[in-house]
């Protein structure tokens, strides 16, 4: 689904952010969040047990402590292991734990900047509720029912689990066809988002390696998807366009590359302020 307006199309697995920007940003799946919970769960009971029952229970066995000692001793370790402990990790990671790194994912906010202390003060203090007091199950259930698989925690701080790992980037294109070079020069290809300009610039380079048969339907396929951000959109086949799009993305892009170059070499060399050539000496009277 997209949401049409008059500056541009949104898809529904995008952010609009408050530039007007649309980021391409993948949510990570909920079995992979389970794992990554799973882990740092796992974390946190092992550091309470290292803590509180080996290093204080034997204290107490040898009298150092007393019981009273060790009941205050149990629940400050219970709430630094819980509460403390995975609110200063995704703080100062922003957002990447042992186990989100390890299922591939980082907790974000849902505009898809990095989080702070409040985000991760919300998500670690809901966290003992619906991860440690109900066994995850709280957190299992609002997952399945939401559309990032947020739990609770993310929905009051306004944050969600984002896919880290980014797939190879694909070979690059062949040049614009022939019969395009004309539209290729008024072509307007800026709007394409990231995900489906990845796919058209994969399928370019590799449809070769494809039978006929799916190579036709794929081709119009993406062809259909497009057409929301492609203006104006050529009348050729529909293999051509693909490679027609992803040729000017990559020119055009090159080209931007280029000018910026151009343009910090040149800024190194100048006075900003005065736009004379600026080479560390005070200036003339």
């Amino acid at each position: 689904m997209t949401i049409s307006g008059p500056r541009a199309l949104v898809a529904e697995d995008e952010i609009l952010t408050g530039e007007a920007v649309a980021l391409d940003r993948q949510p990570l799946g909920l079995g992979l969040r389970l794992l990554g919970g799973l882990i740092d769960a796992l974390i946190g009971w092992l550091a309470y047990l290292a803590l509180a029952v080996f290093g204080a229970g034997s204290l107490v066995d040898a009298g150092v402590l007393d019981e009273g000692t060790y009941r205050i001793f149990s629940v400050v370790v219970l709430v630094v292991c819980f509460a403390v402990l995975p609110i200063t990790v995704e703080t100062l990671s922003g957002g990447r734990s042992l186990g989100k790194l390890a299922a591939g994912g980082r907790i974000v906010r849902s505009d898809g900047g990095a989080i702070g202390f409040r985000h991760a003060f919300v998500r670690g203090l809901l966290g003992v509720l619906e991860i440690y007091m109900s066994f995850g199950g709280v957190a299992l259930i609002v997952g399945m029912f939401t559309p990032r698989a947020q739990r609770l925690g993310d929905l009051v701080a306004g944050t969600y689990s984002e896919r880290a790992r980014r797939t190879r980037l694909p070979d690059p294109s062949p040049g614009i066809p022939e019969q395009l070079a004309g539209w290729a020069r008024v072509a307007d290809v800026a709007r394409l988002p990231d995900r489906l300009d990845a796919q058209v610039t994969r399928f370019s380079s590799g449809a070769s390696k494809l039978s006929p048969a799916a190579r036709a339907r794929i081709a119009s396929e993406l062809v259909a998807d497009i057409a929301p951000y492609v203006t104006p959109l050529p009348q050729a086949p529909a293999e051509a366009v693909l490679q027609g799009v992803a040729a000017v993305r990559r020119e055009r892009e090159a080209r931007m590359l280029r000018a910026e170059r151009e343009r910090a070499s040149a800024l190194a060399g100048r006075d900003p302020f005065s736009g004379d050539q600026w080479n560390g000496s005070a200036p003339r009277s």
